[in-house]
C-alpha cells in the first residue's frame, strides 16, 4: 500500500491549510489547545461550526444533497488531521457525526427537511439519550419506557452521562416500547424537543469539576410519532449504524501532536535526578512506546479508508480504532501529567476552556496562573480521559465485537 499523498491530495491538503490560517483565530486555537476533554467550550464550538458552515464544510461527510462534500476518503481523512494539527475546537459530534448520518439513512423526506439544515447551522443542537442507571456498556437493557397513545408515545424513565443536556434543544432517545423475547427487540430511536414538558435536567459533576454530562428525567412526555427514526420496535438497528459513526474518525493526528508536546515540555522539566525529565530512562521509554503506537493508529485509520474505499464493512475496524485510541489518549494523558510536574497538580480550571461550566469553583479575581497553560490542562484532561474506554460502547464490549466478526469466536 502506497502511504504517500498524491500530488491532488497535497493540492487539497494546502488549501485546507491556507483556510485555517485566515479562519481559526487566536482565540479559537486558544479554545482548541485548552480544552480538557473531547469537547471543547460550547461557544467557541459554535462560533467554529458557523465559518465551516459558511465555507460549505461543517459536515463533508454528508451527501452533497444535503451539504456534504464530494471528497474522496483520502480527503476526509486530509482534512480531518489538518484541523487536528492546527488545534482547531472540536465540534459536537452529536448532530453532523451521529444523528444526522442516521437521518439521513433511516429519516422520511419530512424529517431530513427539517433537522438536517439546522443540524448544520446550529439551530438544532442535539444531546444523545442512550445510557441509563441500570443500563450503560449493556445498552440493551435500557427501560425507558415509551407507551402508545394514538398519535404519541408517551415517554417515562430517566437518561444518564448526557453531554451538553443543558445546551442542547434536542434530544435522541433510545425508548423500550415493547418486550420481546430478545432484549434488542422491542426498542424505538425517538427525537425529542427537549422544550416538551416533563422534562427535568439535574447536572452531574465530574471528577474534573466540570458540569459537562446530565441526568435527564421525562415524567409522561408526550412525543409525536412522526419523531420516531426508522420503525417502531427497530430502533437497535439505527443505534448500531449510528454507533459505527461515533467510534470512526482521525484520531492519530492529534494524539501524536500531544506526544510531540509532552516530549518537549519534558525536556525543560526537572526528573526525579534533576536533570530534565526526558531523560529519566523509565519516562522516556514509555513516551517512546507512545509515540511508535500513534504512527501504528494512523496506519490503522489509513488501512481503514481502504477497507471502506472497497465497500467493505467498516464495523470491526472501528471497534478497533475505538480500543487502540481511547487507550493511548489515557497513556498520553498520564504522562502529560507526569510531565506537568507539581504545578500540574494545582486545580486552577480557569486557565483553561473546559466543555462545560465548573462547579463551584472561584477565580482568582487577577486571573492569576500557576505555571504553564497546559499544565493546568494537564490534570482536567487526565480525569476526562479515564471515561474513554467506557463510552461509545465500552472497551470490553469492542474486543467481543472484533472476537466475534474478525477472529470468529
Amino acid at each position: 500500500m502506497d502511504y504517500d499523498w498524491s500530488e491532488a491530495d497535497k493540492a487539497f491538503r494546502d488549501e485546507v491549510r491556507g483556510f485555517l490560517r485566515e479562519k481559526l483565530t487566536p482565540e479559537l486555537r486558544a479554545a482548541g489547545r485548552l480544552q480538557t476533554s473531547v469537547y471543547s467550550d460550547h461557544e467557541a464550538s459554535m462560533q467554529w461550526q458557523r465559518i465551516l458552515h459558511e465555507r460549505g464544510w461543517a459536515a463533508p461527510g454528508w451527501p452533497i444533497e444535503y451539504g456534504g462534500c464530494d471528497w474522496t476518503l483520502t480527503q476526509h481523512y486530509i482534512f480531518n488531521r489538518e484541523l487536528s494539527l492546527a488545534g482547531a475546537p472540536a465540534l459536537s459530534p452529536m448532530g453532523i457525526r451521529m444523528v444526522a448520518p442516521a437521518i439521513i439513512a433511516f429519516g422520511t423526506p419530512e424529517q431530513k427537511d427539517f433537522y438536517l439544515p439546522r443540524i448544520l447551522t446550529g439551530e438544532v443542537f442535539f444531546c444523545q439519550g442512550y445510557s441509563e442507571p441500570e443500563a450503560g456498556s449493556d445498552l440493551a437493557a435500557l427501560t425507558m419506557a415509551a407507551v402508545d397513545d394514538g398519535d404519541d408515545l408517551v415517554c417515562s424513565g430517566s437518561k444518564i452521562w448526557t453531554t451538553h443536556a443543558t445546551e442542547a434543544n434536542w434530544i435522541f432517545c433510545l425508548v423500550r416500547t415493547s418486550r420481546q423475547s430478545k432484549k434488542q427487540q422491542g426498542i424505538t430511536f425517538l427525537l425529542i424537543d427537549m422544550r416538551t414538558p416533563g422534562i427535568d435536567i439535574r447536572p452531574l459533576v465530574m471528577t474534573s469539576g466540570e458540569q459537562v454530562q446530565n441526568q435527564v428525567f421525562f415524567d409522561n412526555v408526550r412525543v409525536p410519532k412522526t419523531n420516531v427514526l426508522g420503525r417502531i420496535d427497530d430502533g437497535w438497528t439505527v443505534a448500531k449504524y449510528l454507533l459505527v459513526h461515533e467510534r470512526g474518525g482521525a484520531a492519530a493526528p492529534a494524539l501524536q501532536a500531544m506526544a510531540q508536546q509532552i516530549g518537549e515540555a519534558a525536556a525543560g522539566q526537572p526528573g526525579p535526578d534533576g536533570n530534565p525529565l526526558i531523560e529519566d530512562p523509565a519516562f522516556a521509554a514509555k513516551l517512546a512506546e507512545a509515540r511508535i503506537r500513534t504512527e501504528v493508529l494512523e496506519v490503522l485509520e489509513i488501512r481503514t479508508l481502504s477497507v471502506i474505499s472497497h465497500g467493505r464493512d467498516a464495523a470491526p475496524a472501528s471497534s478497533m480504532l475505538k480500543i487502540l485510541s481511547t487507550e493511548l489518549s489515557q497513556q498520553l494523558t498520564e504522562l502529560a501529567l507526569t510531565a506537568a510536574g507539581p504545578r500540574g497538580r494545582v486545580y486552577q480550571p480557569h486557565v483553561t476552556a473546559p466543555g462545560g461550566p465548573i462547579a463551584e469553583y472561584t477565580p482568582p479575581a487577577d486571573g492569576y496562573g500557576s505555571g504553564a497553560d497546559w499544565q493546568a490542562v494537564a490534570p482536567l484532561r487526565y480525569f476526562n480521559d479515564r471515561a474513554g474506554s467506557i463510552y461509545a460502547g465500552s472497551n470490553e464490549i469492542q474486543r467481543n465485537i472484533l472476537a466475534k466478526a474478525a477472529l470468529g469466536l
